[in-house]
């Protein structure tokens, strides 16, 4: 099984780019109840996302190992100053994928190809075991829409809470 989690809020900053944000120590309590609800697995490889808030949540969910994979990183949006339409400006990612939606972003099909790749190694790596990733809404959404061979699930990525969780039989 694939545990897909996404991270606790962070500490929001206008001032830097958001691949840089700190974990909102406000948060820790949501990700506790995470971990103790009982819905991720007892015994698992763990992986995270370089950005700190992801590598935060997944320290907070596990007292095992977490590997660090570069490919978990969320869909790259350098350059990018920050945007009040932030929903608008996905949506626009997502309808032409093979463009970047704003300039400096990555355009929705490369981060596809790098988080996919990234996973698919780790299930090679792990297979029969449960997995356990911490990352990003707009990442798990092209993942599981890989994974599920269906199209990304935009008002599934807009419900997204922080954290979350989403499970794939793989």
């Amino acid at each position: 099984m694939l545990h897909l989690v996404r991270h606790g809020r962070p500490q929001v900053d206008r001032s830097r780019p958001a691949h840089e944000w700190e974990l909102d120590p406000a948060a820790y309590d949501d990700i506790w109840a995470l971990r103790e609800s009982g819905q991720l697995p007892d015994r698992a490889a763990w992986f995270s996302s370089p950005e700190p808030k992801a590598l935060a949540t997944a320290e907070l969910l596990t007292d095992g190992d977490v590997g660090v994979v570069d490919g978990l990183r969320e869909h790259v949006r350098d350059g990018a100053q920050w945007i009040e339409d932030f929903d608008d400006a996905v949506r626009r990612a997502f309808a032409v994928p093979d463009a970047a939606a704003v300039p400096g972003w990555e355009p929705i099909t490369a981060c596809r190809d790098r988080v996919v790749r990234a996973v698919d190694g780790i299930l090679s790596a792990y297979a029969g075991a449960d997995v356990v990733l911490v990352g990003h809404g707009t990442a798990w959404t092209v993942l599981a829409a890989t994974l599920t061979r269906t199209e990304p699930d935009l008002d599934r990525w807009r419900s997204l809470a922080m954290p979350d969780l989403v499970r794939l039989e793989v």
